[in-house]
């Protein structure tokens, strides 16, 4: 059964010259859930790693990082390399969708 997120989580962006991270929050909720990538190049990341405490399981946080990661690399017209298998799995329900920013 999947919980349902009271609140809209809050996503921030940390960044670094070959590294990126997603930090989600939910307000009352402790912990928190993030999502690591690698910088291949200017047009290129790979998702390494989605993490999801125990206090968010089934709040669908996971699937709001992807989200996040997708909505900004397609903004900025990068491919993703889905080799975290969250993002993978989240990725291929969405195949054709997705087949702009996603490089398998």
């Amino acid at each position: 059964m999947t919980k349902i997120a009271p609140t809209p989580p809050e996503i921030t962006y940390q960044d670094s010259e070959t590294k990126g991270r997603y930090v989600a929050r939910l307000l009352g909720v402790a912990g928190e859930a993030d999502l690591t990538f690698s910088k291949v190049s200017e047009s290129l990341i790979i998702a390494d790693h989605t993490a999801v405490p125990d206090s968010m399981r089934g709040t669908g946080m996971g699937s709001a990082l992807a989200e996040r990661l997708i909505a900004d690399a397609r903004a900025k017209g990068q491919r993703i390399v889905p080799l975290c298998p969250f993002v993978r799995a989240f990725a291929m329900k969405q195949r054709e969708a997705l087949a702009d920013v996603i490089q398998w």
